[in-house]
């Protein structure tokens, strides 16, 4: 619903000010996501991980529970000292505080998975697809998924009046409203994908699942999104009155929304002369 406002790649430092509130805010990625992941990686209970955007440990609290070890990355301060803190206990995970793009390993070809919830995007790519092959064994994954807004049949009409409330402020998206809604099939990606050169796509999994919110828990969970963050305070609050407003009219004041996540999975190549112009992550 937000337009464009700044580069996306601007965007990327916004997060760290909503770090006290967006794991709780934020929803949970569904439990069958992560046994697929295992299972379609082929992780061992003594496999290596390596996530890149941890944030403050939305999915790096879900695996580190399954026993992995992990080296989670995050660049924004305040989100890495939220992790360690929801991480507080689990033994086998570090929280380094460092963008992927800067990160050094000690030594290459060291992790069974290299995995991105919701942050691959954020990453250069002219670095994340040659970074994740030399951090992978052999025969190691990687795995990128993410959690957006679902639109299925029967979605929640509230959302309709609330694309009223951004357009009153100039922040309608007109040309792409209703979304499509989640696509139901499993479609490997093309083989002329930014890193086919260096990765196999293995398998494709979506999920969608829905979740109630109240007008407080609903405006907790939009200041966690970048373009929300943001805004300008008086177009925000132009904004979060519109919508408390609509759903107070409701008689239970909540709303549902569905969310909708897609795993990719991808196995590491043998290392085989490419050109450095693909190599790279150049475009094509």
């Amino acid at each position: 619903m937000i337009g464009t406002m700044t580069g996306e790649r601007e965007l990327r430092s916004t997060f760290d000010q909503a770090a006290e509130i967006y794991q709780s805010a934020r929803p949970r990625y569904p439990n069958s996501l992560y046994e697929d992941l295992i299972d379609l990686a082929g992780l061992r209970p003594d496999a290596e991980l390596l996530e890149v955007g941890c944030g403050p440990g939305k999915a790096t609290v879900d695996l580190a529970q399954r026993g992995f070890k992990i080296i989670a990355l995050e660049p924004g301060p305040h989100l890495a000292d939220q992790a360690r803190r929801n991480l507080a206990g689990q033994h086998s995970v570090e929280v380094i505080t460092t963008t992927f793009e800067e990160w050094q390993p000690q030594t290459q070809d060291a992790f069974d998975l290299v995995y991105s919830a919701t942050a691959w995007h954020w990453v250069d790519p002219a670095v994340r697809w040659a970074k994740a092959f030399s951090a992978l064994k052999p025969d190691g994954c990687l795995a990128v998924f993410n959690a957006n807004h679902g639109f299925p049949k029967g979605y929640d009409p509230i959302f309709d009046d609330f694309q009223q409330v951004y357009r009153a402020i100039g922040e309608g998206d007109l040309d792409r409203w209703p979304p499509p809604p989640p696509r139901e099939d499993s479609e490997l990606p093309e083989g002329d994908y930014e890193g086919a050169d260096q990765f196999t796509a293995l398998a494709v999994r979506r999920y969608v699942w829905s979740q109630q919110y109240t007008a407080d828990s609903y405006i907790a969970l939009l200041n966690t999104f970048s373009g929300h963050i943001a805004m300008g305070q008086a177009k925000r609050d132009q904004l979060y009155a519109g919508i408390r407003k609509l759903i107070a009219a409701r008689p239970d004041g909540t709303l549902t929304r569905h969310w909708a996540s897609t795993l990719t999975i991808y196995r590491r190549r043998l290392a085989t002369a490419v050109d450095p112009s693909r190599a790279e992550g150049h475009p094509r």
